[in-house]
């Protein structure tokens, strides 16, 4: 269970648990609430599924995947997803989390997550692999929404409006991830806030907060959501906006490039729970079991 750490709010609090970091973790346990490990990284045999079993036993942990390609009009790889339900039985993870985005097609496996056009078509597609993932699994998936770096000619549906029914068609749960809200909306010139306030509240079981690159090499600046800095500060008030929208909220600190020191995203850890604790009382407490 991922719980509110009694007033601190730190219990909510988690990092993604990388190699660099794992005798550390392992010796002396941070001061964090839970750990995040990529999904395929654990479906095999040998080391890594033991470390993680050890770590398993101090800490909460999430499985956050990007194979399962939830966008695929040719249906889930079934092999894949009964893996990643093995291993979901096996750790018992505090939560379970894909990206809304395609990453498989004509059995070619494409090393991107890949944006969809936001459609009734697609929606209808998403929705039935969703449900298939989930009854799989045997419990409520969270859906992330995508950083965005291209718009579809034909996207008729906002994107929070295709996330907001597509929880609503499947009872699957919204991964929030501030960040690439604040990506997306910045890259396309619109409202971040709006784009929060299209969600449902009830569904949003996990926040994501990273950092961003800025690119200006074609003379027009684009954000790139690179995990591979301190949260920005536009991001950090972003996030107080949408602890106020969603509540007590699980929240995860992701960093995947130039990792740092563990004491910097325990650091960054700490600034979150200072924000959770200092929403008021009788918000939404977001126990995830």
């Amino acid at each position: 269970m991922i719980s509110a750490g009694g007033t601190t709010g730190a219990g909510l609090v988690g990092i993604g648990l990388r190699t660099p970091h794992l005798a550390e973790i392992i010796a002396t346990p941070p001061p964090i609430g839970w750990l995040e490990v990529h999904t395929e990284n654990y479906l095999g045999g040998g080391p890594a599924p033991r470390a993680l079993a050890r770590v398993r036993g101090e800490h909460a942990v999430s499985l956050h995947g990007v194979g399962l390609s939830l966008g695929s009009a040719d249906g889930l790889d079934r092999a894949h997803l009964a893996r990643v339900a093995e291993l979901t039985r096996r750790i018992e993870p505090a939560l379970v989390s894909e990206h809304l985005s395609w990453s498989i097609a004509g059995g070619a496996y494409l090393n991107h997550l890949l944006p969809l056009p936001y459609t009734e078509e697609s929606l209808a597609i998403v929705s039935a692999n969703v449900e298939i993932a989930q009854a799989a699994l045997g419990r409520q998936l969270l859906v992330e929404n995508p950083s965005t770096y291209l718009r579809f000619r034909h996207s008729p549906i906002a994107e929070p409006e295709f996330l907001a029914e597509l929880a609503r068609r499947t009872g699957c749960g919204l991964l929030c991830d501030v960040n690439n809200v604040y990506v997306s909306t910045q890259n396309f010139g619109l409202d971040a806030h709006a784009y929060l306030a299209g969600l449902p509240p009830a569904a949003v079981g996990e926040i994501h907060l990273a950092g961003h690159a800025r690119n200006d090499a074609d003379g027009r600046t684009i954000l790139i959501d690179d995990h591979g800095s301190r949260v920005a500060a536009p991001v950090w008030e972003l996030y107080e906006y949408a602890l106020e929208r969603f509540g007590r909220v699980p929240t995860l600190i992701e960093w995947d490039t130039d990792i740092p020191p563990l004491e910097t995203l325990v650091d960054e850890a700490a600034r979150a729970a200072r924000s959770l604790r200092a929403l008021p009382e009788g918000r939404r407490d977001a126990d995830a079991a």
